[in-house]
C-alpha cells in the first residue's frame, strides 16, 4: 500500500487485445515460455519499476517481488532483516548498516553499500515521489545528495539522522529505500522498463496494459525465496471480470471481489474466501485551489460535506460489512490507534449540522456549480461514489456526481500533474506498520503522497515530535494529536477502513494475505 503508496484497489476484465512486450527482455531475464504460473489479478502501474517512484498498488506488486530492501515485513508486519545483517544504533542518531556478505543481483554481481547510498541519494536529488521518506537524514533537501550516509566499505554505511527517530529501521522495509542496481543510473527509464533486481523473482515480461511476468530469481538467497513457477500479473479493466475469472479456475488469486459479489463470494468460494482487516484507508481528496475550497469557506465546506455522508449505511448496504466507517485517518490494525480523537464527531452523520455549516459558507461566498467526485472506473468505486454523492445531495440539496475516469492509471496521472479540477478518491495502504506511515507521506508539506498539497505548520512540527519519540507509545500521542489538527482541516475526508476482500482458486494453495492486504506471492504454491 502506500501504498506504497496511493490504494489502487483494480482489477477485472482482461484486456483481450495483444500488446507488445515493452517492458523485460525474456531472453536476458532467464525468460518465461512454458512456466506454470500463479495467476493474480492486478492493473497496469503507472510508472516505470523504480522502487522510489512508486507509490501505488500496481507497480507495488511487482517492486515489491523483484526487490528487496534492508529488512521486510512478514505476514503480521514483524520485521526481519533481507539484505542486512544488522541495523546497529551507534549513539543517539546514527545507524550503521552491516549488509550480509551472500547477497547478488539478479544478473550475479554482489549487492554492495554503495549500491544502497547511490540508490537513495539519486531518489532526493530527482525528487522521486519516495523522497520525501528521507527527510530524517541529516542534510535531506531535494535536488542534493544525503550529507548523512557514509560508506564505510563495501559492506558497511552508516546513516546519521538530524534527530533520534525511535521507528526508523522500521522504515527500511518500506520500498522507496530498496536498492537499485548500477546500471539504472545509465538510462533510468529504460533500466525501469527492465530492472536488474534483488528480490526473490525477476521480471520476465511487461506487456503494458495487459500483463506482467514474474519468474524466480536463482541469485536471492533471503527469507522470502519463491515457492512457485513464477507470478503472472494480469492487468484487469473491471472487477467483475477478474472475479468470473476466478470462478471459472482461470485465475488463480485476486485481491479485489467486485461489490456485486460481496453478498455471495463467501458461499461462491467458501473456505478459499478472504475477509480479513488490513492496514487500508479509503478517503476522498479536495484540494484548497478548488474554487469554494480555499480558506475559511473550504473548511467549513469540508466539515459540511464529511457531515452529509451516511458512512454507516453506505458500509451496511453497498459493501455488507466488509467496510468500517473511518473514526480518524489511519486504521485500528495499526498500534497506538483510537477511536477517541477530540474533533471525530465531524465524520458523523448529522444532517442538520451539515445544513448549518453549508449555509455558514454560503455568507461567505455563495455555491455555484455541482459537486463532483472522480475515481477509476477499473477499481469498483462507482456504487459508493455514488451513494456518497447521493448523500451530499439530498443533505446539501446541491448537484453533486461522479466523475469516471476508465482506469487508475488516467486518474493517478491527471492527480499527480495537478490537472485534475473535482475532488478525487484517494485511499492508502500502509508500507509499514506506523500510525506515522498514514500521516507523513500523505499531510505533511510537501511530502510525495499529498495529493491535496496540504500545508500546516503546527501539524508538521508534531509529526516531527512524533518521529523523536522514545517509544511507539509517546509517538502515538503526538500523532493522535497532529490527526485532531487534520479533523479540523480535513485535507482528505475519511470514509472507511478497508477489509481485504479476496479469493483464490482450488488451483492453488497456501494463500494468506498479509497486515496489509497483499497475497503474499512467494509462498503460493500450485497444484
Amino acid at each position: 500500500m502506500n501504498m506504497k503508496k496511493t490504494l489502487a484497489v483494480v482489477a477485472a476484465s482482461a484486456l483481450t487485445f495483444t500488446m507488445t512486450a515493452c517492458g523485460s527482455d525474456s531472453a536476458s531475464n532467464g525468460g518465461a515460455a512454458g512456466g506454470n504460473y500463479i495467476t493474480a489479478s492486478s492493473t497496469e502501474p503507472q510508472n516505470p519499476l523504480i522502487p522510489g517512484n512508486t507509490n501505488e498498488v500496481g507497480g507495488g506488486n511487482i517492486v515489491d517481488m523483484i526487490y528487496s530492501g534492508l529488512v521486510y515485513f512478514d505476514k503480521d508486519g514483524v520485521s526481519h532483516n533481507e539484505m542486512a545483517q544488522s541495523v546497529e544504533l551507534e549513539g543517539e542518531k546514527t545507524y550503521r548498516v552491516t549488509l550480509r556478505d551472500d547477497i547478488k543481483w539478479s544478473d550475479g554481481s554482489p549487492v554492495t553499500s554503495k549500491d544502497f547510498v547511490n540508490t537513495w541519494n539519486k531518489v532526493v536529488e530527482d525528487a522521486m515521489l519516495g523522497a520525501y521518506f528521507f527527510e530524517s537524514i541529516l542534510g535531506f533537501e531535494e535536488g542534493k545528495p544525503l550529507e548523512g550516509l557514509e560508506i564505510v566499505d563495501d559492506q558497511t554505511f552508516t546513516i546519521e539522522l538530524t534527530q533520534p527517530e525511535a521507528d526508523f529501521p522500521l522504515r527500511l522495509g518500506y520500498s522507496a529505500f530498496y536498492p537499485m542496481h548500477e546500471s539504472a543510473f545509465d538510462d533510468l527509464a529504460a533500466y525501469g522498463e527492465n530492472p536488474i533486481g534483488n528480490g526473490p523473482y525477476k521480471l520476465a515480461e511487461w506487456n503494458h496494459n495487459q500483463d506482467a511476468i514474474i519468474v524466480p530469481n536463482e541469485e536471492y538467497s533471503g527469507d522470502r525465496a519463491a515457492q512457485n513457477d513464477g507470478i503472472n500479473f494480469v492487468f484487469y479493466a473491471q472487477q467483475d471480470a477478474s472475479y468470473a475469472d476466478l470462478l471459472a479456475g482461470n485465475l488463480d488469486v485476486t485481491d479485489a471481489i467486485p461489490d456485486s459479489a460481496f453478498a455471495t463470494f463467501n458461499n461462491e468460494l467458501g473456505e478459499r474466501a478472504v475477509n480479513q482487516p488490513a492496514a487500508i484507508f479509503q478517503s476522498f481528496t479536495i484540494p484548497e485551489r478548488l474554487e469554494h475550497f480555499g480558506g475559511e469557506e473550504g473548511k467549513l465546506r469540508r466539515a459540511a460535506i464529511s457531515r452529509a455522508i451516511n458512512r454507516e449505511e453506505i458500509t451496511a448496504t453497498i459493501f455488507d460489512g466488509t467496510r468500517t466507517p473511518a473514526t480518524d485517518f489511519t486504521s485500528p490494525v495499526i498500534a497506538g490507534h483510537t477511536d477517541t480523537l477530540n474533533g471525530a464527531e465531524v465524520l458523523e452523520y448529522d444532517p442538520e449540522e451539515a445544513k448549518r455549516l453549508w449555509e455558514e459558507a454560503d455568507k461567505i461566498n455563495p455555491w455555484t456549480g455541482t459537486f463532483a467526485i472522480s475515481y477509476n472506473a477499473d477499481g469498483g468505486h462507482q456504487a459508493w461514489v455514488d451513494a456518497v454523492a447521493n448523500s451530499i445531495k439530498n443533505t446539501l440539496g446541491i448537484e453533486a456526481e461522479g466523475n469516471a475516469y476508465p482506469d487508475f492509471k488516467s486518474l493517478r496521472d491527471d492527480v499527480t500533474k495537478r490537472e485534475i479540477t473535482t475532488a478525487f478518491r484517494t485511499g492508502w495502504q500502509a508500507d509499514y506498520p506506523s500510525l506515522g506511515n498514514f500521516l507523513s507521506p500523505l499531510y505533511g508539506t510537501n511530502a510525495g503522497s499529498n495529493d491535496g498539497d496540504y500545508s500546516n505548520a503546527t501539524f508538521d512540527q508534531l509529526l516531527k515530535q512524533a518521529a523523536g519519540a522514545a517509544s511507539v507509545e509517546e509517538a502515538s500521542e503526538y500523532y493522535n494529536e497532529a490527526q485532531e489538527i487534520l479533523l479540523q482541516d480535513l485535507p482528505v475526508i475519511p470514509l472507511w477502513y478497508s477489509n481485504v476482500v479476496g479469493g483464490y482458486s482450488e488451483n492453488v494453495d497456501n494463500v494468506a494475505f498479509s497486515w496489509k492486504s497483499v497475497p503474499l506471492f512467494y509462498a503460493i504454491t500450485k497444484n
